[in-house]
């Protein structure tokens, strides 16, 4: 467990949630956390984590492997 203390978040200018959301963007950026990790470090639904990476020009990681199971998962959405 990590411990900031309050001194150090106000010399910061910044609160624990806010911090929380930078780091999870930086681990999300350096390719650290997969998408649904770092969304839930920041505290944030997808949605408002998108808009999140989008505001702070990160661009989101959507290879072929994810395009497959996106697919994949249609497909079965569709069958049922």
């Amino acid at each position: 467990m990590l411990t900031i203390s309050d001194d150090i978040l106000n010399n910061a200018g910044i609160s624990g949630e806010e911090l929380l959301k930078e780091i999870a963007v930086y681990l999300y950026a350096k390719n650290k956390l997969s998408f649904g990790q770092a969304s839930k470090l920041a505290g944030l639904n997808i949605l408002q984590f998108q808009e999140l990476l989008y505001d702070s020009n990160v661009p989101m990681h959507y290879g072929v492997d994810e395009l497959r199971e996106d697919f994949q998962s249609i497909q079965n959405f569709k069958r049922k």
